[in-house]
């Protein structure tokens, strides 16, 4: 009589590779090892790979992505100069080129042709996750203009980071990446972005800091903020007030080096300082125009009031 084998312990099931994933991903999956000794590591599935690099820590590097930089067949670097000190640390032998924005149309038709012809391209930026304020999209547009795959490696980015750290609202938040230089279009960009209902994050270089620190004061009020820098580095600090108090620490002192993250906090809701009658004139006004939909929708914007109740005041006015 035969037994039967024990079943091995520690070894997962099968895995389930799932419909929203992508086709050369879930390819990849299966060669993702290093292959045999005499073979040498499997081939990337043709694709262009936008790949997340650290932000600072060079530990912060997912397997996956040293699995395919080590892989690919080219890497696009913003600066080959730094992507080549990560590759030293993490024992990469990848060919690498050129990708930034002073030579993205020359350099990514080079790419596409590549791509074409049924190539393995990472990209890959300074730091952080591609496209995140950094070149690519222009890539990435023409590989999918191309019916080429375009396959996400995530990782690390500094916006993320930041909001995490923050101590502010992250349930709605938006990147609104580097403010305008000089100061008359800071202010008319930070005047558009006052009213959006979410946490703001905003990339600004140590130079600029306490300029943008004060029109962001100026505009947008008291609101509470963060400014994070040297994320994930030895000198890694986290600056949280409110964005006067923030404006007057830097505002004697020059910028710290580097680039750095604002994060600031939605904006508060509006008080209404208007009573009764004035609330009742605005809507006569709205109602001899518009419907008590529209009115009271019109009211609520100017006043901040809460359109269902002033609804319910228009009907009433309107019945009169």
């Amino acid at each position: 009589m035969t037994r039967k084998k024990p079943r091995e312990r520690g070894r997962s099931p099968p895995r389930d590779v799932s419909k929203s994933e992508s086709r050369a991903d879930s390819q990849n999956r299966a060669g993702d090892g290093q292959g045999s000794a005499a073979a040498g590591p499997s081939k990337l599935t043709p694709g262009l790979y936008i790949v997340a690099t650290p932000i600072g820590n060079a530990a912060d590097i997912t397997l996956r992505a040293l699995d395919v930089l080590a892989r690919a067949d080219v890497v696009a670097c913003e600066d080959t100069r730094r992507t080549a000190k990560l590759f030293a640390i993490h024992g990469i032998r990848a060919p690498t080129t050129a990708y930034h924005d002073h030579n993205a149309g020359r350099a990514g038709r080079a790419l596409l042709r590549r791509l074409e012809a049924g190539a393995a391209v990472a990209l890959v930026s300074d730091a952080g996750t591609p496209l995140i304020s950094d070149p690519g999209y222009r890539l990435v547009a023409a590989a999918v203009d191309a019916g080429i795959p375009v396959i996400p490696v995530p990782g690390p980015s500094a916006v993320t980071a930041a909001l995490s750290v923050a101590g502010l609202p992250t349930d709605r938040f938006f990147f609104a990446g580097f403010l305008p230089p000089r100061q008359a279009a800071r202010r008319r960009a930070l005047r558009a972005l006052a009213e959006i209902d979410a946490t703001l994050v905003i990339l600004e270089t140590g130079r600029r800091l306490p300029a943008a620190l004060a029109d962001m004061a100026a505009v947008l009020g008291p609101r509470p903020a963060a400014v994070a820098r040297e994320l994930t580095k030895l000198h890694e600090t986290v600056r949280r007030d409110d964005l006067a108090a923030l404006a007057r620490h830097w505002a004697d002192a020059a910028g710290p080096p580097g680039e750095l993250v604002i994060v600031t906090g939605p904006p508060t809701p509006r008080e209404a300082t208007f009573d009764d009658d004035a609330v009742d004139a605005m809507l006569r006004d709205a109602l001899a125009t518009m419907k008590a939909t529209d009115a009271a929708a019109a009211v609520a914007a100017e006043t901040g009031l809460a359109r269902r109740a002033l609804y319910g005041r228009a009907v009433a006015l309107k019945s009169k």
